[in-house]
C-alpha cells in the first residue's frame, strides 16, 4: 500500500508539473472574450489523474501547478486562487462520478456535469472575489473592466451580464475541450499512470 501511494504521489507531482507548463502556454481568444481572459489546457493532466488515481490526487495536481505558477504571477495570486478553485471543482466532480461507475458513459456524464459546475462557480468567484480583488489591488475601475466586455457586445453593460454572457459559456467550453483531449489520450496514459503496462 505504501509503495502504491508513493507512486501515486510521484505521478501526481509529475502531472502537476505538466499542468504548470500548460499554464504557460495560455493564449487569448480575441473578439470572443476580452483579451485579459486566456485559454489554457492545464486542467487536462488533473482530469487524467482524476480518472486514473481519484479526485483528491487530481486536486493535488491543481494545487501544485498553481503553487508553481505563483513564482511568475501577474495577478498577485488572485488568478492562481481562482484557477485552483475552478479546477478543483471540475476534477472533484468528474473524479467522484467516475469513481462510482467506471464506464465511458459515466466518464462523459461526469465531464459534462463537471464542466457545468466549473462554469457556474466561475460566475460566483469572479463576481465576489476575482474582479473586486483586481479593482482593489490594481486600482482598475470596474467600469474599465466592464468596458472591455462592452467593446465586444455593447449590451453587456453590467458585471453580472458580462459573466453570464461571456465567462460562463467560455469556462464551460474550456471544460468540454479539456474533456475531449482527455478522452483522446487517457487510454494510452492510463496503464502507465497505474503501472499496469
Amino acid at each position: 500500500m505504501k509503495k502504491i501511494n508513493l507512486r501515486a504521489f510521484a505521478v501526481t507531482a509529475i502531472m502537476g508539473a505538466v499542468g504548470f507548463v500548460l499554464m504557460l502556454l495560455e493564449f487569448p481568444l480575441p473578439f470572443i472574450i476580452p483579451s485579459f481572459i486566456k485559454l489554457d489546457f492545464s486542467e487536462i493532466p488533473a482530469l487524467v489523474t482524476a480518472f486514473a488515481l481519484g479526485p483528491w490526487y487530481a486536486v493535488l495536481v491543481c494545487l501544485i501547478k498553481n503553487l508553481l505558477h505563483l513564482f511568475m504571477t501577474s495577478s498577485a495570486g488572485v488568478g492562481e486562487l481562482s484557477n485552483f478553485l475552478l479546477g478543483a471543482v471540475f476534477v472533484i466532480t468528474c473524479g467522484y462520478i467516475y469513481k462510482h461507475k467506471k464506464t465511458r458513459k459515466s466518464a462523459l456524464i461526469s465531464c459534462l456535469i463537471g464542466a457545468m459546475a466549473m462554469a457556474v462557480l466561475s460566475v460566483v468567484i469572479n463576481y465576489f472575489a476575482v474582479y473586486p480583488a483586481y479593482v482593489k489591488l490594481y486600482g482598475m475601475p470596474m467600469d474599465a473592466i466592464i468596458g472591455m466586455y462592452k467593446a465586444i457586445l455593447p449590451a453587456a453593460d453590467t458585471l453580472v451580464k458580462d459573466l453570464l454572457i461571456f465567462n460562463l459559456p467560455f469556462t464551460f467550453m474550456k471544460g468540454i475541450i479539456d474533456s475531449a483531449v482527455c478522452f483522446l489520450i487517457y487510454k494510452n496514459l492510463s496503464p502507465i499512470i497505474k503501472n499496469n503496462s
